[in-house]
């Protein structure tokens, strides 16, 4: 008799170990997601201004080589400075990018002004409360 209740009571889980172990799962997950979420948004800052240093970057060359400020920015890929414009993460495309246009000719030669400045053409604001397109 007594190996009887043994062998039943070893069959399987009881409907508590299994809530208890369903609760820790969902507990765990409620913790991960935000933590998740968060890396998401620091790994797109990270990318933006990544985008935007070499941006401006390439600006400065094309200014300091051609003696001339871009007028836009499809004048650096078709320049060769770079292959295609890069897209904004903020907003997942490459024609969202705001330019600063410079108010002065920086040469005689130079006919009309151009870029001096790039930015992000988000309205969201960053994880530090500042705005994308302040950066």
């Amino acid at each position: 008799m007594v190996t009887r209740t043994c062998k039943r009571r070893n069959r399987g889980f009881t409907m508590i170990e299994l809530m208890i172990v369903i609760s820790l799962i969902l507990i765990l997950v409620s913790i991960s997601i935000p933590a998740y979420n968060k890396s998401i948004t620091r790994a797109r800052e990270a990318v933006l201004k990544e985008n935007l240093f070499q941006l401006r970057s390439l600006i400065s060359q094309y200014t300091l080589d051609k003696q001339k400020a871009p007028q836009s920015l499809d004048d650096l890929v078709s320049a060769g400075y770079i292959k295609q414009v890069p897209p904004d993460p903020t907003t997942g495309s490459n024609s969202t990018w705001t330019v600063d246009q410079e108010d002065t000719l920086l040469s005689v030669d130079q006919q009309e002004p151009g870029i001096i400045d790039v930015h992000s053409g988000s309205s969201l604001t960053a994880s530090d409360g500042t705005a994308y397109s302040s950066w």
